[in-house]
């Protein structure tokens, strides 16, 4: 079933490649004029020669064959057949492969767009990027913190779990959620290790908190899932939620999260 599924991806994957040839003139490439052609797109021994590959594995490419293709060679591809941004990620993601251009790729600064978004939302809400900065949060998402978030010129979660000394007593079962947040974490950042960020990240948090540094070493990896959420206000209470998470249309490295209510919050409100 598995080498099924390869074979549909490959050939999905040289379908698209050749419609993407197709639609690429000769004067769009930078290629000069010549005879006539019967139709508009570049021909196969253009595309090899400006991507630096034979014609043969070209043509075994966009034949769906079962080859050995580089992430840079998917990039210069990418390139040369003037691929949108949406035309290039659905390229790696069917070759199942990183793209190398990620790690260059700015993490957008908090923007007034994104604030208003969270702000439009009435329960605990933020947004966070690929270092699990908190680029834009509501009043009731850092009520649910206590006022940190607010008290930070750079609120960033990961330094919040396992750098601030409040993050024990707030974070109800703080040592499990610790161990899943470094898998999650691991999960987001994967592509990105090269990137001068996040190395100074993950030295500071490695450097800082050995329970970081204990399960960073296990290698875990898991996605962000939603579920229950809990947390000791040192003023309200233990307040408890549903957390759900969204991915950006527009920014596929960052999160919208919202902490929707639970029942206990309300008995928490009631008892005042």
């Amino acid at each position: 079933m598995a080498d099924k599924h390869g074979a549909l991806r490959k050939q999905a994957l040289g379908a698209f490649v050749r419609s993407a040839r197709d639609r690429v003139t000769p004067q769009q490439a930078g290629i000069a004029g010549g005879q006539r052609r019967r139709t508009p797109g570049l021909r196969r021994e253009e595309v090899a020669q400006l991507c630096d590959i034979s014609v043969t594995w070209y043509t075994w490419i966009e034949q769906g064959r079962d080859v050995s293709v580089s992430a840079a060679v998917w990039a210069r591809l990418a390139t040369v057949l003037q691929m949108t941004r949406a035309e290039r990620a659905y390229l790696f993601e069917l070759a199942d492969l990183s793209d190398p251009e990620h790690n260059g790729t700015a993490v957008p600064a908090p923007t007034v767009s994104l604030q208003s978004c969270v702000d439009s939302i009435n329960v605990p809400a933020y947004i966070l990027d690929r270092h699990w900065n908190v680029l834009a949060f509501n009043a009731a998402l850092d009520q649910v913190f206590a006022g940190w978030m607010g008290g930070q010129a750079q609120p960033n979660l990961l330094r919040f779990i396992f750098l601030d000394a409040q993050a024990p007593a707030i974070v109800v079962d703080w040592e499990t959620r610790a161990n899943r947040v470094v898998a999650e974490f691991r999960a987001d950042i994967g592509v990105y290790l090269d990137d001068a960020d996040t190395t100074t990240l993950i030295d500071e948090l490695l450097t800082g908190s050995p329970v970081f540094r204990h399960w960073w070493s296990r290698q875990v990896v898991v996605e962000r899932e939603g579920g229950l959420r809990a947390f000791n206000h040192p003023q309200l209470g233990y307040r408890e939620f549903e957390q759900i998470t969204f991915r950006l249309a527009t920014q596929h490295d960052c999160k919208l999260v919202m902490l929707l209510h639970g029942a206990a919050n309300v008995e928490g409100s009631n008892a005042g």
